[in-house]
């Protein structure tokens, strides 16, 4: 009686009911998807019972662990012990300011484990079915607690059956609901990510040149995240193809190629070289859990943050102060990418481009374009956020394409001159315009700059190195204005000349890709380093030339627009980046050069011709004198500069002639990691668009006679031409 008495009056919480039955057993099993329980011997455990009693244990060697005598019913299994050990990556995780991460020692194993098959599908077949009463397919996120962090789930053969968890009410929310009596195996989901491969040594390698224009263009896109605007109160996705959000939160988080950089994209697909890596190596975008993170509590209203306003710039809608800017930037323990999006079709790009005015580079000195400045600033204030959260001494990967990477370069500049930063940046840009003058250039050199300009691309050459626009003369028709938008480019009105000013310089290291066309049937193209203006900025050249009245001759660079689609991305940049990693792979695996015979003696008899072409215009304009008072002085002097440089051109062409191409001019740091390469470059190969025969991306083999082009001065636009010297960029 008197212990009858005292188990009623103990606490409720403390009795044990003598209704349910005990001396049930369960048993499991994690194991990988080759089978083996190694990678997981030894995790902490605990498993609760219908009733809500817990019971704690370790996985033996082979992963196996066994609960005794617990209640009747299905039990529910939890691996959600917090990684304590040392590694660097992962303590660094944990303890950050922003956004620390609930790792636990279950994911850094999984993180371990590999695929069986190479395309990440879950297997059919496993060897340990056989010894199980059950299987199923699991990943890290059903297993433990906090899983904002942790990639969305992908399809399964053998999924969860739902019927145990929900007999267990409360006690199977959490975790994995395993039925008594029974030998259940859990094949675990190797935790893996895609991450484009992206070379962290400063010195310009083809890889780099193709994954960075991949980036450039993905900035085009939108960050693509559900629900886009605060508050939010709901987990975020990222279902969106394509989007920036889907691919570094949803898409490579799932092991899935992508390829598609805008909507419409067609074929041929562009793949980046991907590689294998584990999941917290990936390029990150941040989790969003208002649990976990005082940022992301809703009640914020406007200022609640989300992965969106983390990792994405987006001004357009700021009404006044607005400067039609975006950007993206993400990061992993190695590098910081950092992509600019170039001119869009909105008014405000537009006006931005033709605000040619030049204003003080406050950070540093020299001169720079008002239009794109007041973008850099404001992709300056985004970056330098972020880099404030997450910024532990990683490489910095800047691009962009053409008004991106204008504000690219400005954006840089600035991040190099930062006080108490010593940032170790590499910049990328594709058709930039001209964003400042000689004197910033100069004093820019220090900046690792690879400036790709493709074919006849028009947009390098403005604003012309003699312009200074000021906006208040636009209602005269005396500005120069262009507006490089997908859907074409808009001409300039009208350009002053500025030939008392600082001129508007290029700065960074030029990579000039180059068609060399031998015949109708037969193609190649180089990617070289030309140092004459008649060569690289073409178009700014024949205003100089036919300079009238202290205007230009607006026909000569109407004429480049012709040649407008050079410089999209997409459909040239793109392509001529793909044919420049594969003929450098060719080159590099079979010893040549990076030009042949034919190439050279075919671009060595085009340089030959410029140089006397424009000998004999520095003749005529000496000799027909000054008409009307103006001295051709200024433009003789010109003239002769470009004859010495042509002169540097073709000794850069002879060293392309005979210098071989090594791993790392191809692959940068990536050369010196040959498993990881060759993994990564079978996968780039198993597509089939990266084994189709590209003139563009082949040396030539067959002799050819070809006849060239006629004079910079006789050129008629629409005239058949195997080398258009006229408008090369």
């Amino acid at each position: 009686m008197l212990s009858l008495q005292k188990e009623l009056e103990s606490p409720l919480s403390s009795r044990k009911l003598a209704c349910p039955v005990g001396g049930q057993w369960t048993s499991f099993q994690l194991v990988d998807e080759f089978g083996s329980g190694e990678p997981y011997a030894g995790l902490a455990y605990f498993v609760t019972d219908s009733e809500g009693q817990r019971y704690p244990g370790n996985l033996d060697a082979t992963g196996i662990g066994k609960v005794d005598n617990h209640y009747a019913g299905p039990i529910s299994l939890v691996l959600d012990q917090k990684y304590r050990a040392h590694e660097k990556l992962y303590t660094e995780l944990q303890r950050r300011d922003s956004y620390p991460l609930e790792i636990t020692e279950l994911q850094v194993r999984a993180e371990q484990t590999r695929y069986l098959n190479t395309n990440a599908t879950r297997t059919r077949e496993n060897p340990a079915q056989a010894r199980a009463d059950e299987f199923f397919q699991v990943e890290v996120r059903h297993l433990v607690r906090h899983v904002a962090h942790l990639p969305p789930e992908v399809y399964r053969h053998y999924p969860l059956s739902m019927g145990p968890a929900r007999l267990m009410g409360e006690h199977g929310k959490l975790g994995v609901a395993l039925m008594p009596q029974k030998h259940t195996v859990l094949e675990v989901r190797p935790l893996r990510a895609l991450r484009p491969m992206l070379s962290t040594a400063p010195e310009f390698c083809a890889l780099n040149l193709y994954q960075l224009a991949l980036m450039s263009t993905l900035t085009y896109c939108p960050f693509g995240q559900m629900p886009d605007k605060s508050p939010i109160t709901t987990p975020v996705s990222f279902t969106q193809q394509p989007s920036i959000g889907n691919w570094f939160a949803d898409a490579l988080a799932k092991f899935e190629e992508l390829w598609k950089l805008y909507p419409e994209q067609a074929k041929p697909c562009y793949y980046p070289l991907y590689e294998d890596v584990p999941y917290s190596k990936r390029l990150e975008i941040v989790p969003f859990d208002p649990n976990l993170y005082a940022v992301n509590n809703p009640e914020l209203g406007v200022d609640q943050e989300h992965p969106a306003k983390v990792h994405f710039l987006d001004d357009r809608k700021l009404g006044a102060k607005a400067t039609d800017t975006q950007a993206f930037i993400t990061h992993n323990n190695e590098l910081i990418l950092i992509a600019v999006r170039g001119t869009s079709e909105t008014l405000p790009d537009g006006l931005r481009d033709a605000d040619a005015r030049q204003v003080p580079f406050e950070e540093g000195v020299g001169q720079v374009h008002q239009g794109f400045y007041g973008a850099a600033k404001k992709a300056a204030a985004f970056v330098t956020s972020y880099l404030d959260r997450f910024y532990t001494g990683q490489k910095l990967l800047i691009c962009g394409h053409s008004l991106g990477g204008a504000v690219a370069l400005l954006l840089s500049e600035m991040l190099r001159r930062r006080a108490g930063f010593d940032y170790n940046i590499q910049l990328y840009t594709y058709g930039a315009p001209r964003a400042a003058d000689a004197t910033f250039v100069k004093n820019a050199q220090s900046l690792v700059h690879y400036r790709m300009v493709n074919h006849n691309d028009p947009v390098p050459s403005v604003p012309g190195s003699w312009m200074n626009t000021k906006p208040g003369v636009y209602g005269t028709g005396t500005a120069l204005m262009f507006i490089n938008v997908p859907v074409g480019l808009s001409v300039f009105v009208a350009g002053i000349t500025n030939w008392t000013g600082e001129p508007y310089a290029h700065h960074g290291i030029l990579r000039h890709f180059l068609p060399v066309e031998f015949g109708r049937q037969e193609k190649s193209s180089i990617l070289w380093t030309p140092s004459c203006d008649t060569i690289t900025q073409h178009a700014a050249c024949e205003v100089a030339l036919q300079h009238k009245h202290g205007l230009p001759d607006r026909p000569a660079l109407v004429s480049q627009l012709f040649h407008i689609s050079n410089h999209f991305m997409v459909p040239s940049y793109i392509p001529a980046c793909w044919a420049t990693l594969r003929r450098w792979h060719q080159a590099q695996a079979s010893g040549d050069t990076l030009v042949t015979r034919r190439e050279y003696e075919w671009i060595a008899d085009a340089l030959e011709r410029i140089t006397q072409q424009l000998r004999d215009e520095n003749r005529y304009l000496t000799g027909r004198g000054a008409p009307n008072g103006r001295s051709e002085r200024p433009i003789s002097i010109a003239l002769t500069h470009e004859i010495d440089k042509t002169r540097a051109t073709q000794a850069r062409l002879v060293t392309l002639r005979t210098t071989s191409v090594s791993g790392k001019d191809v692959y940068g740091s990536l050369s010196e990691h040959p498993e990881r390469l060759a993994k990564s470059l079978a996968r780039w190969r198993a597509h089939a668009e990266n084994r189709v025969a590209e003139q563009l991306a082949m040396a030539p083999t067959v002799n050819a006679d070809i006849e060239l082009v006629s004079g910079a001065r006789g050129y008629v636009v629409g005239k058949p031409y195997m080398l258009d010297v006229d408008s090369i960029i």
